[in-house]
């Protein structure tokens, strides 16, 4: 009976390494065929080319976008051959998968470079806050105002919040008057985005920039490259010393005459 038991369990220890080992060939296809996730013509991270496209036929599309039609996978990849290009499968959900005659790592390239340029060109909006109280003090006042002005000038955007606190939820004028003396000052830097609002003890108001930061940052790059640096020889020049200028002859002094 333990000679049985024991015959038993290696069976079963052999099946399911024979069933691991199925599941790990079927997990390395999938991973290499990852292209089944692309929808609507566009090309996954990794799409099939070449020989690893498993379809009998496909939808076959030329280099310009010409259509071609539906063409036996021998005859895609010979005339991918000979015109020194791969296929590659753009649409493997379809029935047959559309295949495009294309240079891959060109066009991996020139995704690449795409992605990495809109990244640049990307500009986080930066909502900043200054808080204020309804009766504030005019030298405050002139502090957060120049705060709200850098603000603006680096072209991110100002929320301006109002605290009323007792009494002073009784006079919402205050604030609202507040807020508009703001606005009216900073005027030629900032717009009113948003108009106040009360926001149960608070007032809120949010004034956007009228240049974005991206307008700001072309802006100041090209004030700093017009600024004239002088060269080296001209730096010279102007701190050489200027030649003194001839004196006249002291009075009873030979002055020489012309040989």
């Amino acid at each position: 009976m333990a000679r049985g038991v024991f015959s038993c369990r290696g069976s079963v220890s052999r099946h399911q390494r024979e069933d691991s080992r199925a599941w790990s060939a079927d997990a390395a296809a999938g991973s290499t065929g990852g292209g089944d996730e692309a929808q609507g013509g566009h090309i996954s991270a990794e799409a099939r080319i070449n020989e690893r496209i498993r379809a009998p036929e496909v939808r076959l599309v030329g280099p310009k976008g010409e259509q071609i039609g539906i063409v036996s996978i021998n005859d895609a990849l010979k005339l991918a051959q000979e015109a020194d290009l791969d296929l590659v499968e753009v649409a493997p959900t379809a029935r047959p998968p559309v295949a495009k005659l294309m240079d891959y790592g060109k066009y991996k390239y020139e995704s690449a470079v795409k992605a990495r340029e809109s990244r640049k060109n990307q500009t986080q909006t930066i909502v900043k806050e200054i808080k204020l109280r309804p009766k504030i003090d005019p030298h405050d006042y002139g502090t957060k105002k120049g705060h709200v002005e850098r603000f603006l000038k680096a072209g991110d955007k100002v929320k301006v919040t109002i605290m009323f606190r007792g009494r002073e939820q009784s006079r919402p004028e205050l604030g609202f008057r507040l807020l508009q003396r703001l606005a009216g000052d900073v005027e030629e830097l900032g717009f009113v985005e948003s108009q106040p609002k009360q926001d149960g003890r608070n007032m809120i108001m949010v004034i956007g920039p009228h240049r974005k930061k991206s307008e700001t940052k072309a802006h100041t790059a090209g004030q700093n490259q017009n600024r004239s640096v002088p060269s080296p020889r001209a730096a010279a020049a102007a701190a050489a010393p200027e030649p003194a200028a001839s004196e006249p002859a002291a009075d009873g002094a030979a002055v020489p005459g012309p040989a």
